[in-house]
């Protein structure tokens, strides 16, 4: 059943969390997140048959907690390249996580998201590509 839920409970939080301006100033450098192209995005999960989620990135930083959507947590930067970037965050009383961005370019990236939400773990993996504009 846990895996259940974490397929589809993946677009509404994503969705969610996008939508949402709750992400604290992150702790290192994100130049890779303000790298991608802003406009209407879509994420595939890579596991399961769950539908594809479209949302319209603004604010690319919520990008790295999308599990713990609209709260405010501590990030730090675990590490930072061109093209991939890992951040640890902690949303106290909430949970933590730990989440991988890999750009593949402007317009395609590939994240990968574990940690901890509502006492119970979680893990998804999706690829965003860019497909015009708002």
């Amino acid at each position: 059943m846990n895996n259940i839920f974490r397929l589809y409970a993946f677009p509404g939080a994503l969705l969610l969390s996008l939508a949402a301006a709750g992400v604290a100033k992150p702790d290192g450098n994100m130049a890779l997140l303000d790298s991608l192209d802003r406009g209407l995005w879509q994420f595939r999960p890579t596991v399961g048959s769950v539908p594809t989620t479209k949302i319209c990135l603004g604010k690319s930083e919520s990008l790295t907690q999308i599990q713990h959507s609209g709260l405010v947590c501590a990030q730090y930067v675990v590490r930072a390249s061109e093209n991939s970037l890992t951040v640890s965050y902690t949303c106290e009383g909430h949970g933590q996580g730990l989440t991988v961005i890999r750009k593949e370019t402007n317009r395609i990236i590939h994240i990968q998201s574990q940690g901890i939400r509502n006492n119970a773990p979680f893990s998804f993996s999706a690829e965003g590509r860019k497909t015009g504009p708002c």
